[in-house]
């Protein structure tokens, strides 16, 4: 599926498309549900369609020292939109000239002229422009002027409330893998290449495929089951531990997952590894013999939880 920019004009075989326009950081079930209608709308029509992205965040953009949240990348969302059925992905570069660009400008020389879009659905509660500027209501009444249709799609909820990326990066800053997984459809999964360590996993027994975690949303810090993903697809069991390492110095935040009966060189290949269970809080131990006996017991804990 080919990903598009919209600094760049539209090729003409996408011209004429229905967007989903949002963030859909996480592609949850809120998202799913305008791109959903998004796709739903372009097939009844004979359109292609496209799923759009913000990247980086705004939030990045306006307040870059924030602590990191992205609960995807752009190659995720990208792999997730074209499962969900789009023709491409479109993404809006986040930077000053954007950050700019009035509400009237955004449709009539962005969305309609460069970009060629017939139709629009987003959610309720989208905003765009400079000053944010621009809402649902704008949408309508601007974009009817220059033929552009809009559909806007209220919260998609359960007992909890509206699903949000908030809500997901709540639980998952509480450690609460399950209702992360329920409303993003799948675990939260951190991408990204293995690199070389300490060797202290290795020296204790317990050999780790050493992750940088990027700009991803820190869960909670401590031990989880997990899942590797690797290159050619074969799916893994094991124990991780995200956080700083309190039993070794100079303290390092990783993610340091361990693959159980696995020995394979993962160095330099990209990974993903899928939170399914929080198990504990980091703890620093009095000696090793104490550190390497609870790593046995959390990964005898992970088997136990993945095998079910």
């Amino acid at each position: 599926m080919p990903r598009l920019h919209a600094t760049e004009r539209m090729p003409d075989t996408l011209r004429g498309a229905v967007v989903a326009l949002g963030n859909f950081d996480g592609f949850h079930l809120g998202h799913q549900a305008v791109a959903g209608e998004a796709i739903a709308q372009a097939k009844a029509a004979g359109k292609p369609a496209i799923i759009a992205t913000f990247d980086p965040h705004p939030v990045r953009f306006f307040a870059p020292q924030s602590p990191w949240f992205r609960l995807t990348t752009l190659e995720q969302r990208q792999r997730l939109f074209e499962a969900a059925g789009a023709d491409a992905m479109l993404v809006f570069d986040f930077d000053a000239s954007l950050a700019a660009t009035t509400a009237e400008d955004f449709i009539a020389k962005l969305l309609v002229e460069r970009l060629g879009i017939s139709a629009v659905v987003t959610g309720e509660d989208f905003t765009f422009g400079k000053g944010r500027g621009g809402n649902i209501q704008v949408l309508r009444e601007l974009g009817a002027v220059h033929g552009l249709g809009s559909t806007a799609m209220g919260p998609v909820m359960d007992e909890g409330g509206v699903i949000s990326s908030s809500r997901i990066r709540e639980a998952l800053q509480d450690g609460d893998c399950a209702t992360a997984t329920r409303l993003l459809t799948r675990p939260f999964t951190v991408a990204g290449a293995v690199q070389h360590g300490d060797k202290n996993g290795r020296l204790l027994g317990f050999p780790t495929a050493n992750i940088d975690m990027a700009h991803y949303l820190r869960p909670r810090y401590g031990i989880y089951a997990v899942k590797g993903r690797l290159p050619d697809g074969r799916v893994l069991n094991g124990a991780a531990n995200l956080g700083i390492r309190p039993s070794f110095d100079p303290p390092k935040e990783l993610l340091e997952p361990h693959f159980f009966d696995f020995s394979e060189d993962l160095y330099g290949q990209t990974i993903e590894v899928e939170f399914h269970a929080f198990i504990r809080g980091e703890a620093k131990f009095d000696s090793m013999d104490d550190l390497m006996a609870q790593m046995q017991a959390d990964c005898d804990q992970a088997r136990a939880i993945l095998g079910n």
